[in-house]
């Protein structure tokens, strides 16, 4: 009797584990089932291309800004020369400026920046609006007409002591800049590159003498038209880290009219006083 009872306990221990071990291998392969990778077709580079890095961001670290930001928007201020001067037909350069001392100011009071990269922010477009106050400082005994055909002449005035003359032109702008940005320091901060195509029309412009009549300050404004350009186009350039910032312009159209004076090529180079 005992040795049946000892053959039953011992078919018993046997079988228990066997029937454990059964069941773990059933559930294994049940998982393994579950689990089973399934190949997909699709390029790999467009399914990278679908993820959005700020999903998993949100909230939390992220090497970007959420949107691309520009530099055009604030205040510009530059001296303004000529090159390339060209004075057939006339007996003098009478339009020779102090170029210390003719300055353009641009107020840049609306921006527009469009970016190019899903999830970075370091290359766009750059648009905007802006004024831009130009003078050029002639001979102080010098300032210009336009005659009844057009042409601009010279016109010598002679006042007392003092005398100042110059030439002021009013013209809103429009930029159409490509910018690349390059962040240093962690992100925090970025050199920037930018350059382009700029349009620009003329809302005004005069001359203006300053002199002293019996030591009493006087001055002599006469708006007129004196066969600029109403609308001038050209390139710019603008580059810039933190607090320095630097720019330059280089007109593609004359300042005057063809055949109405002087063939003279405008320039301005300058720095940004203030970023918006």
């Amino acid at each position: 009797m005992e040795n049946k009872k000892n053959i039953k306990l011992t078919s018993y221990h046997i079988l228990l584990p066997l029937a454990v071990l059964a069941i773990m291998f059933s559930s294994f392969g049940m998982q393994a089932q579950n689990d089973t990778i399934v190949p997909v077709d699709e390029d790999p580079e467009k399914l990278l291309r679908k993820i959005n890095i700020r999903d998993f961001t949100d909230g939390g670290f992220n090497f970007w800004d959420d949107d691309f930001s520009g530099h055009w928007a604030g205040v510009d201020f530059g001296f303004n020369l000529f090159v390339n001067p060209d004075y057939s037909g006339y007996s003098s350069e009478f339009m020779e400026n102090d170029i210390l001392r003719s300055n353009s100011t641009y107020l840049n009071f609306f921006q527009q920046s469009i970016g190019f990269q899903r999830n970075r922010n370091t290359i766009g477009m750059v648009t905007g609006l802006g004024l831009q106050l130009k003078s050029y400082r002639l001979e102080r005994n010098t300032t210009i007409e336009r005659l009844e055909n057009g042409r601009i002449e010279p016109q010598t005035l002679y006042f007392e002591q003092n005398q100042k003359s110059k030439l002021s032109v009013v013209s809103l702008m429009v930029p159409l800049l490509a910018e690349f940005q390059i962040p240093v320091n962690h992100y925090k901060n970025r050199l920037y590159i930018s350059g382009g195509a700029f349009g620009g029309i003329r809302l005004g412009s005069h001359t203006k003498i300053k002199y002293r009549i019996d030591g009493k300050k006087e001055k002599l404004k006469t708006p007129g038209h004196y066969s600029l350009q109403d609308f001038k186009y050209g390139l710019m350039f603008r580059t810039g880290y933190r607090w320095v910032n630097v720019f330059a312009t280089y007109e593609l159209t004359p300042l005057f009219k063809e055949d109405k004076g002087p063939k003279l090529t405008p320039v301005t180079f300058g720095i940004t006083f203030i970023s918006f």
